[in-house]
This record gives structure tokens, C-alpha cells and sequence, in this order.
């Protein structure tokens, strides 16, 4: 079952393709996406069963170098994470608004998956580096103490990395903001 998702991301492009060529060679996993983010950056995400993931990550570390800048490896990734990605959630129409900002591109994906799993909230969206030096933001939304719960284990769970950055609820945020927080 292809449900476990690997991140490795870095401070180098050209060496980002290396990682990206190296962990798809280095097992049976697909590239979810391979791209630059700023500034100067690169990600790479795939996909595959979590044993695959597992392997690919760990070859694509030792092909990343001193040039890694963060990883993850999250098994049984939640469906709403890739349509927060991709900017296709749904607008909300009400609720506590939850604001996660991280370092990283992996953690805020980690930050995400979290959040969701933990608590019954709707990712916004995700945002991953562009414009926004190099930083990673999750939106959520929900009622408020789904909201509170899910900001807080999700920043327990990329804190011991050093890279969550800040966070906030709102709990009752003006419509405006949520209609363009997407």
C-alpha cells in the first residue's frame, strides 16, 4: 500500500536532483513532486509502502550529504495533507482559524499530518517555501478547542527539531480572513 510519504529537504539544487535520482533508484517509490523553493532550495517528496520510503530516505541522506537541511518519513500520511499541498481543500466556512509556521518544508508537512490525524480540523492549506523565505505555513481550521488540540500536538511534534518558528488561534477569526487564506 503506497501510503507513507518520505521528505528530504535541501540547501543545494544540484544536489537535490542527485537525492531525488538516488532515492527513486534506490527503491520502489514514486516522486510526488521534485522542485527549487526558496531561496534556493530543493525538496524532494515520494511515495511508496513505508518500507520502500524508508529505504529511499536513507539513500537519498547519504546521497544529500552535508546539504540536508531536514527529513521526514510519515507513514499512513492523511489524504487531506496532499489536497492542502496542491491548494485544493475547501474554503471554510466559519470556526477557529490555526496558523502553524515552521522552519522547514519537511516539518511542516509533519506539522500538518499531525494536526489532522489528531484532531477533527480541515487543512486550509500548506504552503512550502515560495515567497515566504523558505518557510513552510499550514492553515487549519475547526472549532476552537479542535483547533487549540491540533495546533499544539502538531508543534510538539516538529519542536524537538528546532524548527517550528510560531503559531496562533484565532479563535474567531473576521470571514474575510478565512476567505482569503487560501
Amino acid at each position: 500500500m503506497n501510503n507513507a510519504i518520505g521528505c528530504i529537504e535541501l540547501n543545494s539544487i544540484a544536489r537535490g536532483y542527485q537525492v531525488a535520482d538516488a532515492m527513486v533508484k534506490a527503491a520502489n517509490v514514486s516522486i510526488v513532486f521534485h522542485r527549487t523553493t526558496c531561496p534556493g532550495k530543493f525538496i524532494v517528496l515520494v511515495n511508496g509502502d513505508i518500507g520502500a520510503v524508508r529505504a529511499a530516505v536513507e539513500h537519498g541522506l547519504q546521497a544529500g550529504g552535508g546539504d540536508v537541511i531536514d527529513e521526514a518519513i510519515i507513514s499512513n500520511i492523511h489524504p487531506d495533507v496532499f489536497l492542502a499541498i496542491s491548494g485544493t481543500s475547501e474554503i471554510p466556512r466559519g470556526g477557529a482559524l490555526g496558523v502553524i509556521e515552521t522552519f522547514s518544508i519537511a516539518a511542516v508537512i509533519e506539522a500538518a499530518d499531525a494536526a489532522v490525524k489528531a484532531s477533527d480540523v480541515q487543512l486550509m492549506d500548506i504552503q512550502l517555501a515560495m515567497a515566504i523565505g523558505g518557510k513552510g505555513v499550514v492553515t487549519l481550521n475547526g472549532d476552537v478547542s479542535a483547533v487549540q488540540s491540533a495546533v499544539e500536538i502538531a508543534c510538539e511534534r516538529v519542536k524537538d527539531k528546532g524548527v517550528l518558528c510560531n503559531h496562533c488561534v484565532i479563535a474567531n477569526p473576521s470571514p474575510e480572513i478565512l476567505e482569503t487564506s487560501l
